[in-house]
This record gives C-alpha cells, sequence and structure tokens, in this order.
C-alpha cells in the first residue's frame, strides 16, 4: 500500500489535502494513510491556541478546526503523533491514543495500532531529561512551566515500548534518534544546516530515548521531523545471536508543511491483502497497557522504572502470547478502532471570536470507554481526584507550579548526562521563544483574520516525492549520488535555504572568537513558527 508522511504540519491540514489531491490528479497516485511527525496542532478554538508553547504572535487558528466541527472530513485515513507545539488540552484528553477528528486519529503518549497489517507505533513529544522519569502531572490551566513540560517524553512510555517483542513495521516520533545522522549523509546535512555542526560532533543532538528504542525496535521505517530539514538514513542493526536474521532501519525525516517545501513523502508498504480497511488496536500493545497499569504516575516526582538491579521483584513487563490471546478473547477477535469520535468543546467560530475563552480540564468519553474496556487507569481522572483531594502530588494548582523552578526540581542523576531535545544550537530556520515571548501572558491569543481564505497552495508541486526502492546509505562521500535523489528538492531551493541561512548567521554572527551571542531571533516573514531549543525556550 502507499502511505503519505509528512513532517511538521503546523495545523496547515488543508495545505497536506490539497497537496495529496494534487498528487491524485497529476500523477494518479492516491495514499491509502497519511502519517504526521508530530506539531499536528489540533486546535480546536482559542482556549487551545493558550495551550500551545508558543508566543501569542504566532498563535493561529489554521484550519484544524473546520475538520473538528465536521465541516470538512479528512480525504485520507490520518494517524498522528504529537510534537513540542500541540494544543496539549486536547491531545491530553487522549492519553492511551484516540479519534481528535473524523478520520484522524493521535496515537497517545505513545501507541501502537494496524492498518491493513502493518504495524505502525510511535511517541509523541520531544526529550528532556529533568522531566524524563516524573509522572504525566500537568494539566490546564497550565502555568509557564507545565505548558511546556506537558509535552515532554517521560520513561514510563518509553518503558511500555520497550516491552514490544514482535516486529514493527512503521515507528513515528518527533525528534530525532540521537546519532541517527552518521547512518546518512552527514556533510550534505551539514552544508544544508551548518549550525548542526557542534551537537553532531559532540553527538548530542537528538533524543536518546528515541534512540534507545530505535536499537529496540529495529523497525523497517522510522519516520521523525522537528528540524525541519529533510534527511535520509539507512541504519544496519547488530544481532545478538548468530540465529537472529539482521535487521535495518530506513529513516527518513521531513521537513515542515510550507509552500514550496519538499514535505511530503510517498513510500510503499508491504501489507496484507486480506485485512480489512479499518485502523485496528494492536492486540501485544494492549496487553503491554494492562501489564504496565500499576505503574501509572500523575505525580511529579521523579522515578525509575523496573529494571533488574536487585531494586525491584519485576521489571520484565513484556507479554506472553497467553496475554496476547485473552486480549483477543476480549474482543472477540474484533480489533477494529470504534469510530467513536465526539465533540468536547466548542468549535472556533470566524463569525463570533471568543478571545477570552479559559482552557479546562477534560475527561474525553473516548478515553472513559478504552480505560473500561481493558480496565487500565485513566490518567485524567487520575489527576482530577488528585486536585479534588488536594494532595500535594499531582496538584494542578498554578500557584504550587509556579514555586517551583522550571525543571520542577533540583537536579538529579538519570540515566542520561545530557539535556538535547534535538535542536540546541542557533538555527535561522526556527523561531525561538525569545526574551519578551517567553513570558508572555497565556491568557492572549491571535486568530488569523481571515481563516476562510487561505492562500493559494496548488501552483507548486515540489511539496511530494515519491520515495524510490531503496534508501541505502553507506558513507558520506558514497552518499553524495544517493542524496541527490533521495533529497530531490530542487537544488535552486537549497541554494536560496543555504543563502538565508548564511545571511542571518552573518546577521546575528557572533564576536571575533566565534561566540554568538545570540539572545533572540525574529523572523516576522515566517509564516510558520518552530522553537529551536524547547527548554531555552521552554
Amino acid at each position: 500500500m502507499k502511505v503519505a508522511v509528512a513532517g511538521c504540519c503546523h495545523g496547515a491540514l488543508d495545505k497536506m489535502y490539497e497537496t495529496l489531491e494534487l498528487l491524485q490528479r497529476r500523477h494518479n497516485v492516491r495514499p491509502d494513510l497519511l502519517l504526521c511527525c508530530g506539531d499536528f496542532q489540533a486546535v480546536r478554538n482559542e482556549a487551545d491556541l493558550r495551550c500551545m508553547a508558543v508566543p501569542a504572535k504566532y498563535r493561529h487558528m489554521q484550519t484544524f478546526y473546520r475538520y473538528y466541527s465536521g465541516e470538512k472530513k479528512a480525504p485520507v485515513l490520518t494517524v498522528f503523533i504529537g510534537g513540542n507545539h500541540e494544543a496539549s488540552n486536547h491531545l491530553q484528553e487522549l492519553p492511551y491514543g484516540g479519534w481528535v477528528a473524523p478520520n484522524i486519529y493521535y496515537l497517545g503518549y505513545a501507541g501502537v495500532v494496524r492498518f491493513r497489517g502493518v504495524r505502525i507505533g510511535g511517541i509523541s513529544g520531544i526529550f528532556k531529561s529533568h522531566d524524563y522519569r516524573k509522572g504525566h502531572f500537568e494539566c490546564p490551566p497550565y502555568n509557564q512551566q507545565t505548558i511546556r513540560s506537558a509535552y515532554h517524553v517521560r520513561n514510563i512510555e518509553v518503558f511500555k515500548l520497550k516491552q514490544l517483542k514482535r516486529p514493527i513495521d512503521i515507528f513515528m516520533s518527533h525528534d530525532w534518534p540521537r546519532s541517527i545522522y552518521h547512518y546518512g549523509n552527514k556533510k550534505q546535512l551539514l552544508k544544508m544546516k551548518s549550525f548542526f555542526r557542534q551537537e553532531v560532533e559532540s553527538n548530542t543532538l537528538g533524543s536518546p530515548a528515541a534512540s534507545e528504542l530505535l536499537q529496540h525496535l529495529k523497525p523497517t521505517y522510522w519516520f521523525s521531523a522537528h528540524l525541519h530539514v529533510k534527511f535520509a538514513a539507512f541504519m544496519q542493526h547488530e544481532t545478538n545471536s548468530k540465529e537472529e536474521l539482521p535487521k535495518a532501519t530506513k529513516f527518513l525525516a521531513l521537513d515542515k508543511c510550507l509552500p514550496h517545501r519538499d514535505f511530503l513523502q510517498i513510500i510503499d508498504v508491504e501489507h496484507d491483502p486480506n485485512a480489512g480497511d479499518s485502523l485496528e488496536y494492536d492486540a501485544e500493545w494492549i496487553a503491554i497497557l494492562k501489564a504496565t497499569n500499576s505503574l501509572v504516575n500523575v505525580t511529579q516526582s521523579t522515578w525509575n522504572m523496573p529494571e533488574n538491579n536487585g531494586l525491584h521483584a519485576k521489571w520484565d513487563y513484556s507479554v506472553t502470547e497467553e496475554a496476547i490471546k485473552e486480549v483477543l478473547e476480549e474482543l472477540n477477535h474484533d480489533l477494529k478502532i470504534p469510530c467513536n469520535f465526539t465533540l468536547t468543546a466548542a468549535c472556533y467560530d470566524p463569525g463570533k471570536p471568543q478571545k477570552n475563552m479559559e482552557p479546562v480540564h477534560t475527561i474525553n468519553p473516548q478515553t472513559t470507554e478504552f480505560c473500561a474496556q481493558f480496565g487500565l487507569t485513566d490518567i485524567n481522572d487520575r489527576i482530577q481526584q488528585a486536585k479534588e483531594e488536594g494532595s500535594g502530588r499531582g496538584e494542578c494548582e498554578e500557584e504550587e507550579e509556579e514555586e517551583m523552578d522550571s525543571t520542577g526540581s533540583a537536579e538529579e542523576p538519570s540515566e542520561y548526562n545530557t539535556d538535547n531535545s534535538g535542536l540546541s544550537s542557533f538555527n535561522p530556520d526556527e523561531i525561538m521563544l525569545d526574551e519578551e515571548g517567553g513570558d508572555e501572558d497565556l491568557s492572549t491569543c491571535s486568530v488569523d483574520p481571515s481563516p476562510d481564505h487561505p492562500p493559494e497552495f496548488s501552483t507548486s508541486f515540489s511539496d511530494i516525492r515519491i520515495m524510490p526502492d531503496s534508501m541505502a546509505v553507506s558513507s558520506d562521500d558514497a552518499m553524495d549520488s544517493n542524496n541527490e535523489e533521495l533529497e530531490k528538492s530542487g537544488g535552486s531551493k537549497q541554494v536560496e535555504e543555504k543563502s538565508s541561512s548564511e545571511r542571518s548567521l552573518k546577521r546575528f554572527g557572533g564576536d571575533e572568537n566565534g561566540n554568538s551571542g545570540v539572545k533572540k531571533i525574529k523572523r516576522r516573514n515566517q509564516a510558520i513558527y518552530a522553537a529551536e531549543d524547547e527548554d531555552k525556550t521552554d
């Protein structure tokens, strides 16, 4: 089957779907599935805008609300993960995944589903070591700390995914797995994004948690976004025994969704021709959720996952074939995910803007139904109970949070000794949450003045590429010709982007010793934003 993969969507759903329709008209190619690697921005109303960690001037309604209201319907099944620019209050309603609109499915904090026999997994958010070992304690209304920590990856999600034994076909993460750049055309990457050099050479660019998952899961494909540059790599995994067959992962990072950007990729994926066309639960993943349910934590206290170190009675939470069979029997062997989308918030009305709408903590019926069906803890219900009980742990009152420092606690040891989420160097293609914007009032938001008249995107078809049969790469020198094919987004565009980057670097250039001294970057003509390093901007 044909799978379309997109990078950072930034709420531009009309743009994505128009591009897919153009693909069908011009090339007679119709994808069966669309995957989005984060920064989806499922913004329903003005309250959702306040829950995005960006300066108010970059909070634009975009077009998701039309799909949420039912005015439009996604023309292709869309599955996405969360990034670091999301309506966190909306996605938080669905910690185990669910429909954010008809035909648009969110994978949750972490999740695995099936479509036509293809196993698709993903993890939402970006990595930050100081929040990694905390529970999911945040809830709206957020403050300056929790509006950012809400989208930080937690160790429990990584731990759950590491219990998987069956092969994964496709995996998605928002930030790149650390070290993946060593398996592709690193020379070309640094030519396009020279400001990555320090992190690449020190091997600190990307997420160590994602790297750990990559080495454990060894999926056939791994897709990421976040850094706003297209990059392909091929990683041959080491085998654990002579009997184990060699495995390799084809990695692809996608650019952001903008006109004249090569932001969509089409790949052919082997599938089960006898499988149905419905999105399905994955039985092993459901069994793992049940097995790890006792580990759910909604406090901000740091804690480690069970491991074989003599401190835990149980550390292996992988599931048996019998446990998987029990899940199948519970579902009567019908794994189809119910189409039970429900409106849980008022939808934006361009004719009646409500700029003072307040975000609220909502229990989503989809999550309630899912937890009841499989005997799982409803994380939001647990948080709500903690609030009502006035418990110090799990408390979401803004007054208490404001007493904490931005890390939430003092520095504590972690299995990861760095705190890079994937972009800590100056990136002129990004917009940082600058000093004057970093402390902006979260109650302010702006709405696109003419949401019903989006720009005309169909004049350019450079946004689409069809994946060649092989993504294999070997070394920096051997990659050049391959990369031209893999990254064919137009030589002139690369030159323009490089020139723009060089101009920006000169404009904000450092002192004679090479120190940048940059405190903030403003790119007023850029329609779509992205944060550089979330805890610099965090």
